[in-house]
């Protein structure tokens, strides 16, 4: 077996045998393929893409090249749920502790953001102490005593993937239907959950800008897991507008704790429920009431046994931004847009996310929200805050902005998208 023959066979569009995958995500793993002959065997699964035989076959072998964990020991059914990323994105940090306050175990592997989507677990290290690197042993440990665990994937966890993820990154070759569903999956699987609930973003603020190319990363994503014995479903969720009315790290925390203390904004608990109920229902648990955890506070004490567990202060005040700027509505009449790229953009540019994996975060620093489309406003109130250490960086988040807000003439109707577009089972 040697590299060029493969990268030809994709590149001439020819289907990639199981012999020829299983040996060239082998083969980089151990570095006997060198990154730029992955770089060019991923440029052509991109252009020429990949059957559902080969996907499948791709994420096994990607899964082989680590260790699986197993949570057959648990006395609970585990329910895990992966979101494709988006701007105030926090529905993880209430979603977890609430299906493991309705029965389920929430093993709940997470990622850090990069470029414009926020990521779980930079937004938990605004909470003083709270750990993000737990070993297996801690995160069962977690598990038993809290119910769920949001923590980091350890590096022993589908190998193939953190490598070929990063090189992917630098090589223009993320927007991959077949690599994006294998590399969230062969995680997901050799996590070893039983159930799985996929948020699949659609929109300005989401890498799947259609609903065309959602449904079918979710459509194949679905069909991964179901040939690899995962309950597995689907959701195609609006990114068109932030999620809530935060986008940053401490921002985020803050509006989830009120979501755990039975407040918060209406779509983030619309959310929230939607999600919960599938994974409940997928775990095998459809008559619990999520509704019920969150008003009567048993989810808040998850919350609560889950963040002490990590190390984390649950009553510790959040990181704050030292200087804010206010962004006053351009025009009296009714918000008809508010783009959430550009404010993922905007809350990147003040110090809330990473252009490189290396770089640090400012836990302080986003975007919040006053109003949201469908609301009216007045010119001159505010609209938006800026938070930031750097005051410098507010020049570059309001040219980010630039041309997201749309406010229409007073008595323009307005009707909003749905947050829930489809469901794929």
């Amino acid at each position: 077996m040697d590299v060029i023959s493969v990268i030809r066979a994709k590149r001439d569009r020819a289907r990639l045998t199981d012999e020829q995958i299983d040996w060239v995500v082998d083969a980089y793993t151990r570095g006997e393929v060198a990154d730029e002959q992955m770089s060019a065997l991923a440029m052509a699964i991109l252009l020429n893409g990949m059957d559902r035989a080969e996907i499948a076959r791709w994420t096994a072998a990607m899964i082989a090249s680590g260790e699986r964990m197993d949570f057959s020991g648990l006395a609970r059914p585990t329910a895990d749920k992966h979101s494709t990323g988006g701007v105030g994105d926090k529905i993880t940090l209430p979603l977890a502790p609430l299906v493991a306050a309705c029965g389920a175990a929430v093993p709940q592997l997470s990622g850090r953001g990069l470029g414009h989507t926020g990521g779980t677990l930079d937004k938990l290290e605004s909470i003083p102490g709270w750990r993000a690197s737990l070993s297996n042993t801690e995160m069962l440990d977690v598990l038993r005593d809290a119910g769920a665990v949001i923590c980091a994937a350890g590096d022993g966890l589908a190998p193939a993937d953190r490598k070929l993820y990063a090189l992917r990154d630098v090589t223009g070759t993320v927007e991959s239907i077949p690599l994006i569903a294998s590399s969230i999956m062969s995680k997901k699987i050799a996590e070893g959950t039983g159930s799985l609930v996929l948020d699949v973003k659609v929109g300005s603020g989401a890498f799947m800008k259609t609903l065309e190319d959602a449904r079918e990363l979710a459509a194949t994503m679905v069909g991964l897991g179901t040939d690899h014995g995962v309950r597995t479903v689907a959701l195609l969720t609006d990114m068109s507008v932030p999620l809530g009315l935060t986008a940053g790290n401490a921002l985020e925390v803050r509006e989830s704790v009120e979501v755990l203390a039975g407040g918060g904004p209406a779509d983030v608990v619309e959310l929230t429920l939607a999600l919960a109920r599938d994974m409940l229902a997928a775990a095998g648990l459809p008559d619990a009431d999520p509704e019920k955890a969150l008003a009567d506070g048993s989810a808040m004490d998850v919350w609560r046994r889950m963040i002490r567990a990590q190390g984390g202060d649950p009553d510790a005040p959040l990181p704050a931004a030292r200087e804010t700027l206010v962004v006053p509505a351009p025009a009296t009449g009714v918000l008809t847009a508010l783009d959430a790229y550009a404010v993922g953009v905007a809350a990147w540019r003040l110090g809330a996310g990473r252009a490189r994996k290396e770089d640090a975060v400012q836990l302080g620093a986003g975007v919040e929200l006053h109003a949201k489309p469908g609301a009216t406003v007045r010119e001159g109130a505010p609209l938006l805050t800026l938070h930031t250490d750097t005051p410098e960086r507010f020049p570059y988040a309001q040219e980010a902005l630039a041309g997201a807000i749309t406010v229409s003439p007073q008595g323009t109707p307005f009707t909003p998208r749905p947050i829930v577009l489809d469901r794929i089972a």
